[in-house]
């Protein structure tokens, strides 16, 4: 009794939400306002143009007086609001929109409606606060039914009764479930990249319980592979590559960046401290090597290493290039607009790029060769020389640990030659280097000296005759404070052991006399033994050590602390590093965004929309970026996340949920997904995924009736399972894995797998491609050395970017160039070889055998048939033609030639057929 009770109570819950949502609504500004506005009016009544003096950008300009001294809209009354009058009128001068075609009744209709009712204001959808939306009402039935124990619903959880909802609003449908090999291979590709293997198949066949399938995602949850997949996606959006980018696109180390996104996604970190981490992880209170290597996120901005650039104006170029990236990839937030003048369609103003910007504009990197500031990973002698030096430090005052672990750590702060100014007799090499001639000398302006004693210099000098540097305080005239002799060469006669060489410079340490504050330093190199134009020496950077602790005077902490500085690391990594207090930086505003054009200066801070929360770094911008008083970040990140399962976002344009966005499909589905993944599964991915997998709109079939594909061509309405075609990664480590050369080493440098000769010929630059030897050319895709002024070739042909900036979706294209690489390229036959030498069997039944190892299942009698014909006229033709037979086996007189090589041959153009039909370059 008492369940039927309830069963009653809730038909009424529903009857009653059904007629409270077909009650009539007033007109809503953001989602039927907005974008006509947008459409038609924001061109000449926006962020960039104020015609008449009116704006329809910001509330306060739109209701404000115009030119005319009157405002263009008076809210409740639209028939003195020019605003709407404008719409009706015949004088072409005073029609709007003004010289372009008129608005239709409908849309000035709503607008004057809209007016009539107040002209009430309102955010944008993506900019409200995130609320958990009601579950559809249509599903209280089918629940309270399966409450009394009647399954009636197709739904496994709440996310498919949004679909449901939206579908029935569509006047569509949902399709049976997929077969199980079918679900499986699916799964298998979102979940790890990787498809299954026939043992794979077989294991779930035959598991027959009720939770097979569950039991399967959970597996693939905890596969290393995970976190390789996931990093896959991530790497696009972190622009990473293995080059600095721009003209000579040098190599760069910052694969361990790489090895950090793999792991977080395989560890579930929460997507909250997965941000914090990568905006701000030197700025936590005890940062460790992963939260530095971390911050590797915003230092794959490119670097400009050529001649007769100016460093200041690509470091500010690569500061752009975060504040951008940070604001499409985690805010889905089109904000580069920003920097030249006010949104033109949301409302951010243009003051705003410049006090978001302040929070970056204050790290160490400008723009220099050696991609300081970098992580210096030592040998594990070396870093117990570290954790001793810590030891020394444990009991000092923590400013005094953080300044001497970062001159230990990072050799920071440096100061480098484009410091300098007033130069007589010398310039600076290549826009990059001091290079003084004899007499000659150069200014470093406000150096902050601080009471410091001790400087260190990396150095090169000209030839044998040492050089002597006299650094004087104030002018050339004045005081000399330091006499320095360089010595040190790149001969060895010289290096050793006069001078430590780190890269090609010789560290040099000077003592000084304690001066106050910040102070004029100005350097003359003599060396009478040069020749008039050559340079005497060359200065890489130099920078101020910090003063030894008195109580540390007396031991070997400064011996064992300058002997780190001086020791040339393992690997390096760029990271973000703060500046100290004595380095900062002040942030104007750039009049129409020229760094040239400095303006007003501003503080720390995000746009107003957003509130005015009170932050000074980045530290608290992470901390908001990821708290729950931001309305974008769960919707962004879920967003993409169905993307990568569904092919195509809610939103589909992932890089813009703004206003001229694309608008989402199903706005409740998108806000429900983001309310689980921050509030109910606290950000962590594997959770959410998990469920979204599970979801009977996930598990559909992918196969649909003509009818349903014309009304749902892109499946935005989830009509169906997601069949899309595979990335170029997972293209390439299927062939690799189906033919068992696939490499499972997780983590580590980049490698140089199969590339045509000379795709590299590049200007101005000595790197080669060098093929891996070993398993290395068989690892996967993720790891594939990334040039940006060359990518992988197959990446190219595939829709992957270059990566010179964040790229939020690739758009998949279908030309003759991808079916030419998958049929040609080296490797994809390399591993059609290996699978055909994996069988015995031959013609026919290695076919079926193949095909159902591949897919789990029967290959059709029309599709084996045709695959068989083209088995036997391959055969033929080899049998007659030996020589293009090992020619095409790759065979020399030396090598021992397969008992049957016409044979191998035609299986390896079977498979290779195989590794090109739909089944295989689609997920079904």
């Amino acid at each position: 009794m008492k369940k039927v009770s309830i069963f009653l109570g809730l038909c009424i819950a529903g009857i009653t939400a059904y007629y409270v949502s077909n009650k009539p609504q007033k007109v809503d500004y953001s989602t039927q306002i907005k974008p006509i506005l947008n459409k038609n009016c924001i061109s000449c009544h926006g962020g960039v143009k104020k015609q008449g003096g009116f704006s329809l950008l910001f509330q306060e300009e739109a209701l404000g007086k115009t030119e005319s001294g009157k405002p263009a809209i008076i809210p409740g009354h639209p028939e003195q609001s020019s605003f709407i009058q404008r719409l009706h009128s015949k004088d072409p001068e005073e029609k709007m929109p003004y010289q372009r075609p008129a608005l239709s009744e409908e849309e000035i209709e709503l607008l004057t409606t809209w007016v009539k009712e107040g002209a009430n204001w309102g955010e944008h959808w993506a900019y409200q606060p995130l609320e958990a939306p009601q579950i559809p009402a249509g599903s209280w039935f089918e629940k309270a039914l399966s409450w009394v124990g009647i399954q009636a619903s197709w739904a496994q959880n709440d996310l498919d009764y949004f679909v449901q909802a939206e579908q029935k609003n569509q006047g569509l449908t949902h399709t049976d479930r997929a077969e199980k090999a079918e679900l499986l291979r699916r799964v298998y590709l979102d979940l790890t990249g990787l498809p299954p293997t026939a043992a794979d198949y077989q294991a779930f066949e035959q598991d027959d319980s009720g939770d097979a399938f569950e039991k399967q995602v959970d597996q693939l949850l905890k596969s290393p592979h995970f976190g390789e997949k996931w990093a896959a996606m991530w790497m696009d959006l972190a622009r990473y590559a293995d080059t600095k980018g721009y003209e000579k696109d040098e190599a760069r180390s910052i694969w361990k960046y790489r090895d950090y996104v793999i792991a977080s996604f395989n560890q579930n970190k929460p997507y909250d401290q997965f941000i914090k981490e990568q905006l701000a992880g030197d700025l936590l209170p005890n940062p460790q090597e992963n939260d530095y290597v971390a911050t590797a996120f915003h230092r794959n901005t490119t670097n400009n290493d050529e001649g007769g650039t100016e460093d200041e104006e690509f470091r500010t170029a690569a500061i752009l290039d975060r504040v951008n990236t940070t604001w499409e990839v985690l805010q889905g937030t089109s904000f580069s607009c920003v920097q030249c003048h006010s949104h033109p369609y949301d409302p951010i103003r243009h003051e705003d790029y410049y006090r978001y910007m302040a929070l970056f504009n204050n790290s160490r990197d400008e723009d220099i060769p050696d991609d300081a500031p970098t992580y210096r990973h030592h040998t594990p002698a070396n870093e117990k020389t570290i954790a001793q030096l810590k030891s020394f430090l444990v009991n000092q005052p923590l400013a005094t640990q953080k300044e001497w672990g970062q001159m230990i750590r990072f050799v920071e702060p440096k100061i480098h030659p484009h410091w300098a100014d007033q130069f007589e007799n010398g310039a600076l090499a290549d826009n990059k280097y001091l290079a003084i001639r004899n007499k000659g000398s150069a200014r470093f302006k406000a150096v902050p000296m601080m009471g410091k004693t001790k400087m260190l210099i990396a150095c090169r000098n000209s030839g044998p005759a040492p050089t002597y540097v006299n650094i004087h305080q104030g002018t050339k005239t004045g005081p000399v404070i330091a006499r320095i002799k360089l010595d040190t060469t790149l001969q060895e006669k010289y290096a050793k052991p006069k001078g430590q060489f780190v890269k090609g410079w010789a560290y040099t340490f000077v003592d000084l006399p304690a001066l106050p504050g910040k102070q004029d330093l100005v350097w003359e190199f003599l060396n009478a033994k040069t020749k008039p134009e050559q340079t005497t020496a060359t200065i890489g950077f130099w920078a101020m050590l910090p003063d030894v602790p008195s109580q540390l005077k007396s031991t070997d902490f400064e011996k064992l602390a300058l002997q780190a500085i001086a020791t040339e690391p393992e690997i390096t990594t760029p990271v973000m590093l703060e500046n100290p207090g004595n380095f900062t930086r002040t942030t104007r505003v750039f009049t129409r965004g020229s760094w040239l054009n400095q303006g007003a200066a501003v503080s720390p801070g995000i746009p107003s929309l957003f509130g005015n929360a009170s932050m000074t770094n980045r530290l608290d911008l992470a901390a908001w970026i990821g708290s729950k008083s931001n309305p974008l970040t769960a919707r962004v990140a879920v967003n993409r996340f169905w993307e990568q399962l569904f092919g195509i976002g809610i939103v589909e344009t992932l890089e813009d949920l703004g206003s001229q966005g694309l608008a989402p499909v199903n706005q409740a589905l998108l806000d429900h997904l983001a309310y689980k993944f921050q509030v109910d599964f606290k950000y962590r991915p594997k959770e959410f995924l998990k469920y979204v997998v599970m979801s009977a709109s996930y598990q559909q079939s992918a196969i649909v009736d003509a009818s349903t594909r014309e009304k749902d061509p892109n499946n935005r309405y989830i009509t169906r399972g997601p069949r899309v075609r595979l990335s170029p990664e997972q293209l390439r480590d299927q062939a690799l894995l189906w033919s068992g050369l696939l490499s499972r080493k997780l983590g580590g440098p980049s490698v140089m797998p199969e590339q045509p000769d000379g795709v590299w010929n590049a200007p101005y630059s000595g790197m080669q491609w060098k093929k891996s030897d070993g398993e290395d050319q068989w690892r996967r895709s993720l790891y594939t050395y990334w040039r940006r002024s060359s990518p992988y070739p197959t990446m190219v042909t595939f829709d992957a970017g270059a990566r010179d900036i964040c790229l939020s979706r690739r758009i998949r294209t279908n030309t003759p160039m991808q079916a030419l690489n998958t049929l040609n390229d080296p490797v994809f036959l390399e591993a059609s070889q290996f699978f055909a030498r994996k069988y015995p069997e031959n013609g026919l039944k290695f076919i079926q055998k193949g095909y159902a190892d591949l897919f789990g299942r029967a290959i059709s009698k029309p599709k084996a048939e045709k695959l068989n014909a083209f088995y036997s006229q391959t055969l033929a033709y080899y049998q007659a033609h030996p020589k293009e037979t090992l020619a095409f086996l790759k065979l020399c007189s030396d090598n021992e030639v397969p008992r049957q090589p016409a044979n191998l041959v035609a299986k390896t153009l079977v498979a290779n057929a195989l590794f090109n039909i739909d089944e295989s370059v689609n997920k079904p």
